[in-house]
């Protein structure tokens, strides 16, 4: 009999211990983090929510959390979108989504009837990487750009473009793409092939 007073004593004990000033003794609670419990609910929902009927994501302006409601399309692959959007331009259709590293033939057949596109595609590329077919509104600036998209430009290969970003990271931006001829291996001639589709900023 001691021992079940006792333990009950510790049960009433604890209760009072965990129940905070005007909180109905028994209510229940969220340990261990901030903010609403249905405010986290909903991001919860929102999050895994599927797509409605006729329902489309925008993958020109969606952000990743968007985009992860997409079929077959995790955080991390979210996330690569929006990076590779926000440094490269607007996709502006399918193909132009093709370019993102793990967006296979699969993926756009999965996605095709729930994307929609609301920008222009700023390059379009043809042939393999370092084509240039045309130039849409954005064209490439050598001051920030990746290897990977310098790699876009007459001209430039994989070599050239891993020279240009060593040059800017050691010396700064270029002034103007004149300036590239500084860098070694490229001369006069492919200068003057990337002037208008590169700037300098």
């Amino acid at each position: 009999m001691l021992l079940l007073l006792a333990l009950a004593l510790g049960g009433q004990g604890v209760r009072f211990l965990l129940t905070q000033p005007g909180e109905a003794p028994g209510a229940a609670r969220v340990l261990g983090g901030g903010g609403s419990p249905a405010a986290h609910r909903d991001t919860i929902l929102r999050h895994a929510e599927p797509l409605a009927p006729g329902e489309r994501v925008d993958l020109d302006a969606a952000s990743a959390r968007e985009i992860e409601r997409l079929p077959r399309i995790g955080p991390e692959l979210a996330r690569r979108i929006v990076a590779d959007r926000t440094a490269r331009g607007a996709f502006g259709s399918l193909e132009g989504f093709d370019r993102v590293p793990g967006v296979g033939k699969g993926l756009l057949k999965a996605i095709a009837e729930s994307v929609r596109f609301s920008g222009e595609r700023a390059v379009e590329t043809v042939g393999t990487v370092g084509t240039v077919g045309s130039v849409g509104s954005v064209p490439v600036n050598v001051n920030i750009a990746s290897t990977t998209l310098l790699r876009t430009l007459p001209g430039i290969g994989p070599a050239k473009a891993r020279a240009i970003v060593a040059y800017r990271e050691a010396h700064g931006p270029f002034a103007s793409i004149e300036a590239l001829a500084g860098v070694p291996g490229i001369g006069p001639s492919i200068v003057k092939r990337i002037n208008g589709l590169a700037v300098a900023q």
